[in-house]
């Protein structure tokens, strides 16, 4: 008898389909060499690039987007580093003019510090840039009301953190990133926080739809290796939640019946 998966919706965003629930960023990379290995190795078809980080001319061979095959990857045009509604609209339109596409991942910064987002300026952009065409999928914190807020503006994902970027602390409050994707239509994406393999299982247990890393990736020992285990940690984690977890208690329960056991003393 063979285990079957437990049935699962595709994972579309915008009207497009990925069967890779882990999307990845481009920065941190000790070589570009090996940015395309652990992107392949993590199989991620979405692959976040920094507008305002990146040389946009694909010729030049030490850039970014030199060596990332639109045809084998699905480019995300990112706005970070923008600490202004007007800066993240002008580099999101920048990164389509250069031929990227009309989808964009919008980030707005509020805190150099904790790089925690701005969700006014990020409402804002958000409004602006579907307005003009875009499919956004907007960064936030993990505050519902803000989420509700995006979502209405027309974004076609909303993108929660599990914790501060490049932290590594893994979801900080799980009760809100599911609150978020039991109230939200839209797929709800998890970026920023996690750190290794555990985390991702961790975040994908909440049941959200995907999510979105590269710190834990690019600045691990060896990348291509987490790549591998982020890859089936996301995998798992979904498994899991679908499968449904047995009900947390306080006590041992027996595993085996205790009922019509043998008496030894009587046998």
């Amino acid at each position: 008898m063979t285990m079957e998966s437990c049935p699962d919706l595709p994972f579309v965003i915008g009207g497009q389909t990925f069967t890779s629930r882990l999307i990845v960023g481009t920065g941190k990379y000790r070589t570009n060499d090996g940015m395309v290995a652990a992107i392949r190795a993590s199989g991620a078809e979405m692959v976040t690039v920094a507008v305002r980080r990146v040389d946009l001319d694909r010729s030049h061979e030490e850039g970014i987007l030199h060596h990332l095959d639109p045809e084998e990857f699905f480019l995300l045009p990112n706005t970070a580093g923008c600490y202004t509604a007007e800066d993240a609209v002008r580099y999101a339109r920048l990164g389509r003019a250069a031929g990227l596409n009309d989808w964009v991942k919008l980030e707005v910064i509020g805190d150099e510090r904790t790089l925690l987002p701005d969700t006014a300026a990020t409402l804002e952009a958000a409004t602006a840039l579907v307005a003009d065409g875009f499919r956004v999928m907007a960064y936030t914190n993990d505050d519902l009301v803000t989420a509700l807020r995006l979502e209405e503006a027309g974004c076609v994902a909303v993108m929660p953190l599990a914790s501060p970027i490049g932290s590594g602390l893994g979801v900080v409050n799980p009760y809100y990133i599911r609150e978020i994707k039991r109230r939200l239509s839209v797929p709800v994406i998890v970026d920023a926080g996690v750190g290794t393999a555990s985390d991702a299982c961790i975040t994908m247990e909440q049941g959200v739809d995907g999510v979105l890393m590269n710190t834990a990736i690019a600045a691990a020992a060896d990348p291509v290796g987490m790549a591998r285990a982020m890859r089936l940690a996301i995998q798992a984690g979904r498994e899991a939640y679908l499968a449904g977890r047995m009900a947390a208690r306080e006590i041992a329960v027996p595993s085996s019946p205790t009922s019509g056991m043998l008496d030894t003393e009587s046998s």
